[in-house]
């Protein structure tokens, strides 16, 4: 129904033209898609060129083609954040944590460290990052809100207990969590979040997304099908895309 996380640029080794949109835009009309939504990483912010995705998706009139970016979060970053954001009119905008005290923990090169450290510290420490995130007011959306299982390393407190502070945010300033299917394809096995957040997000009543986090055209939509079929199980009756930062309600049939 709707891929609200794709990276145009992938991990910058593309560029933003014609032929590239295209690629991305034509896949999701393949999928059957009624939105994709734009969210290249914001330290690639010069490489990006939402006038040329504007002008490229007019040619694809049954196909809500909308333009966010994902900006990664940190607490003394706030200021930079604000001023991507003055600088377009964009219609989403996902808030991801990637990193935090100066560790990039989602990266092959540390995953060593996942087994290392001290997972009720690491994963308490995250989320503490994650409902600053939250509560910065910067955000429409959380991206892939446990990312930090990538390397399937488990917590032994509750991850409902781990996460409570930063649903709560969540929950009381209206933003949206996404299922990102893209934690499938890494050594995790698994969306983000795992079903259990995703049971407790449905019974606090904070809205879903939908993103295949595609880095390549041909991952666009990649298990959003299923993705829907699990919401559907647990209750949930609809998902949200963006217009201009306003949500927009899509029914799951």
């Amino acid at each position: 129904m709707l891929d609200l996380h794709v990276h145009l640029l992938g991990h910058k080794d593309r560029e933003a033209n014609r032929e590239t949109i295209r690629a991305f835009l034509d896949e999701a009309t393949r999928r059957g898609l009624k939105e994709i939504g734009f969210a290249d990483h914001d330290y690639y912010w010069d490489q990006m060129n939402f006038p040329l995705i504007r002008e490229v998706a007019k040619d694809y009139p049954n196909l809500a083609v909308r333009i966010g970016f994902e900006a990664e979060y940190r607490p003394h970053e706030e200021d930079r954040i604000k001023n991507l954001l003055h600088q377009f009119s964009f219609d989403f905008v996902i808030g991801s944590v990637h990193e935090f005290d100066g560790w990039i923990f989602d990266i092959p090169e540390e995953e060593h460290m996942h087994h290392k450290k001290d997972a009720d510290e690491f994963y308490a420490r995250y989320f503490e990052v994650v409902t600053l995130a939250a509560k910065s007011g910067l955000f429409t959306t959380i991206g892939h809100l446990d990312l930090i299982k990538v390397f399937g390393v488990r917590p032994r407190r509750d991850i409902l207990t781990l996460a409570d502070e930063a649903l709560t945010a969540v929950e009381e300033r209206g933003l949206v969590l996404e299922v990102n299917t893209n934690g499938r394809y890494k050594p995790v096995r698994e969306f983000y979040p795992e079903q259990r957040l995703m049971e407790e997000i449905q019974r606090r009543g904070i809205e879903f997304t939908l993103g295949s986090d595609a880095h390549s055209a041909e991952n666009v939509g990649r298990d959003l099908e299923e993705a829907t079929q699990l919401l559907r199980e647990i209750g949930v009756q609809s998902v949200v895309g963006f217009s201009r930062l306003d949500k927009v309600s899509y029914t799951l049939d």
